[in-house]
């Protein structure tokens, strides 16, 4: 299928080739017929694209910040590498369309294939001939409404939001100010609730239009007779509400909305604007500021949005998909005619086009634009990419290793690809995500043959040798079940396993195979590492093992901190730690005992513990895992101690071994996490045959210690690891 993409770092903009997604459990595969290009959002995303790197730099200064927190944590070069290979990924476009469901997956009940459907979604409605969309981005098109009409449901849930937000009555006088997209469909809105409207805005087309859309009066800003005139239609009070639907850098709006509006009026922010005021002149009429949220309550909670999981109607009434459906409605009933905003209608095939137009004349379409697609595009859930087959096979050479990987989110293609290519004998075969763009652009910056959206496509290719499994925490175990069983040797990024019942089915499915599994516990084939553990290699007596991990703050709401999706950080990140601990002082641990910062691990969010290990061979090992350090302090230190030496890693930069007084200093050559040794320790492995570079069951080990942290912490007393 097509889509269309843009590259941040060359500003190019084009159809893409990509794999269509397939329906996964809680969504529907929609079809598209007509999708929306909402001007403003869009404009300036393009826009943004085509700035210059230090414009970025300016534009983003959160984004500056962050590279700069990475490049003192990994160092410069890595941070580089990681920057521009995310500039050079290719970016969706898009947020709304409509169009007919053709695959509904499990657990949806509401929705049967052929249903017309508005689809909403940053990143997910986005312009392409085929998109996955969870339910609750997902409403029906009543019968009778026109798919280029609902294909605004996402753009008339916002303008709807806004007005909900302004809790009008009937009778209101409402000033929307801005009369773009958003504004002149949330003038319909608001005269379909019943409100006298007035409009506002600086181009005068946009005050024709405002008035075909119903508003009683319109007019420019630049008006000497604006402020006189509302006050004269208003009996001298003022507006009720100021609807400010404008996209400006200038407080204009706001400073406009305080001047008209009566005593203890209401100002709602839909559009991107300061919210900078006259604080006496607000103050003096007691005004109320509220900002409107995009669609509606629902935005931005990947429970409501991805998982589906949705809000009692008795506690919130309009969510946004309740929005989208009440528009449509609207549309339905003839209130709202977004044929009126006279988009023009471009052919799919023409989006680069119309996108130029876009960025050459902003004003032509600042009322929005739709593509119409085909409909007769055939499911392909595997792109072939030919410019990459000779190349990978001159580079691969004689005894290869076929390899193909599952997930192709940053971390992938930023540092496993890169370890991957630098293993000798590997070949590049395939790369797999669900939703078939992020595959599609790292086959065609890294030289895979093919990407696929559906990994049952690598698994069924018998000239595949290996998978690589880089996907979220909980599809690990099954992925690499599926593999095993498929005749693959695995490897699968940590953890292994998030369950015991998951670390079960993955040691029968390896026994019943006998292949290579690998898990990615990177950091003992660190050179630093080794260089750690053979210092203390000839000893008669036990050591100390201090670990500490810095590791910073995850944000609730991403998936990472999901319970089911990403798992507790300390099972599913710091079985780095429990590995690195194993391979320093070469016995496994016995018994654990763990405590929690303040002790509450309710939801299991508190990240911050410390665990006691007590090794077979009488070391004794402390991990800490804290989340609420300085993040521009150094991540991780291990240290180590025993038999009259002291050895030290300071944050995979350096070692500094230590004995008699003296001190020996060891650097890698690059950065020391050890990712492309054990990845060329995994691709020789299949090569040559011989012993597995880490020991399945000291991997089962290392992930049956961590659920054994939890217990402990869960209970509060020691665990006895058999």
């Amino acid at each position: 299928m097509k889509q269309v993409v843009q590259n941040y770092n060359s500003g190019e903009l084009k159809l893409q080739d990509v794999p269509t997604p397939i329906c996964k459990s809680g969504g529907v595969l929609v079809r598209t017929h007509y999708s929306l290009v909402s001007t403003g959002t869009e404009r300036m995303k393009v826009s943004q694209a085509r700035m210059s790197k230090l414009q970025m730099a300016k534009a983003r200064p959160d984004k500056v910040k962050q590279v700069i927190q990475s490049a003192k944590q990994v160092g410069i070069m890595e941070t580089y590498n990681k920057v521009r290979e995310r500039l050079d990924s290719l970016t969706p476009l898009g947020y709304s369309l409509a169009g007919t469901v053709v695959e509904v997956g499990s657990s949806v009940d509401e929705f049967s294939v052929g249903d017309l459907v508005a689809c909403a979604g940053e990143g997910i409605a986005c312009h392409a001939e085929y998109v996955f969309v969870p339910r609750n981005l997902c409403a029906k098109i009543p019968e009778g409404v026109e798919l280029s009409d609902a294909a605004f449901s996402t753009v008339g849930a916002i303008s709807m939001n806004g007005v909900r937000q302004a809790e009008v009555t009937l009778g209101d006088t409402a000033l929307v100010i801005g009369l773009g997209l958003v504004g002149l469909l949330g003038v319909q809105i608001l005269k379909a609730a019943g409100c006298r409207v007035i409009g506002v805005d600086l181009d005068p087309a946009k005050i024709d239009l405002a008035k075909t859309c119903g508003a009683d009066i319109a007019l420019r800003r630049d008006d000497p007779s604006l402020l006189d005139t509302i006050l004269r239609e208003t009996g001298g009070a003022g507006a009720d509400i100021a609807y400010i639907a404008a996209s400006t850098k200038s407080s204009d709006p706001m400073a406009l909305a305080g001047e008209i509006l009566r005593d203890r009026g209401r100002v709602v922010v839909v559009g991107m604007v300061p919210v900078e005021a006259d604080w006496q002149l607000y103050y003096n009429k007691e005004l109320s500021v509220v900002m409107s949220r995009s669609y509606g309550p629902g935005r931005y909670d990947r429970n409501y949005e991805q998982k589906g999981i949705d809000y009692p109607i008795g506690y919130v009434r309009w969510t946004e998909k309740r929005n989208m459906e009440e528009f449509l409605r609207l549309l339905k009933i003839g209130a709202v005619e977004p044929g009126l905003l006279t988009p023009e209608v471009f052919p799919f095939e023409q989006a680069a086009e119309a996108y130029g137009q876009l960025h050459e004349a902003p004003g032509k379409h600042a009322t929005g634009l739709l593509f119409k697609y085909k409909t007769d595009t055939p499911i392909e859930r595997r792109i072939n990419i030919p410019s990459n087959s000779s190349k990978v096979a001159a580079r691969s050479g004689g005894g290869s290793v076929s390899v193909c990987m599952i997930g192709a989110g940053n971390f992938t293609t930023a540092t496993l690809i890169p370890a991957l290519k630098a293993a000798q004998g590997a070949k590049l075969t395939a790369i797999c995500s669900a939703a078939g763009l992020t595959a599609a652009s790292a086959a065609g910056r890294h030289g895979f043959e093919y990407a696929a959206s559906d990994y049952q496509e690598l698994l069924n290719d018998d000239s595949i040798d290996a998978v690589i499994i880089a996907t979220h925490h909980d599809t690990h175990a099954t992925f690499t079940c599926d593999a095993l069983r498929a005749g693959k040797h695995v490897f699968v990024e940590k953890p292994i396993a998030l369950t015991s019942e998951q670390l079960d089915d993955v040691m029968v499915a390896q026994a019943e195979t006998g292949k290579l599994v690998m898990p990615g516990f990177n950091r003992r084939f660190s050179p630093l590492s080794v260089a750690l553990r053979d210092f203390f290699a000839k000893r008669s007596s036990p050591i100390e093992i201090v670990c500490r991990v810095n590791a910073g703050e995850i944000k609730s709401d991403s998936w990472y901190q999901d319970p089911e999706e990403g798992g507790w950080r300390i099972i599913s990140e710091g079985c780095h730690f429990i590995d690195l601990i194993r391979f320093i002082c070469g016995s496994p641990p016995v018994r654990v005992f763990a405590e929690m910062v303040g002790g509450d691990i309710a939801g299991l969010q508190n990240d911050n513990c410390q665990a006691s290990l007590k090794m077979e061979d009488g070391t004794i090992a402390t991990f800490i895992y804290v989340a609420n350090g300085d993040p521009y302090y150094e991540k991780e230190r291990i240290e180590v101690f025993g038999q009259s030496r002291a050895g030290v890693i300071d944050n995979w930069r350096e070692a500094r071994l230590s004995s008699g007084g003296k001190t020996q200093k060891v650097k890698p050559a690059a950065t020391g996490k050890g990712h492309k040794n054990e990845m060329a320790a995994f691709i020789d492995a299949i090569r040559e045959g011989g012993a597995w570079p880490l020991p399945f069951d000291q991997a089962v080990g290392t992930t049956l210690c961590t659920f054994a942290i939890a217990e402990s912490l869960r209970s509060g007393q020691p665990v006895i690891l058999s």
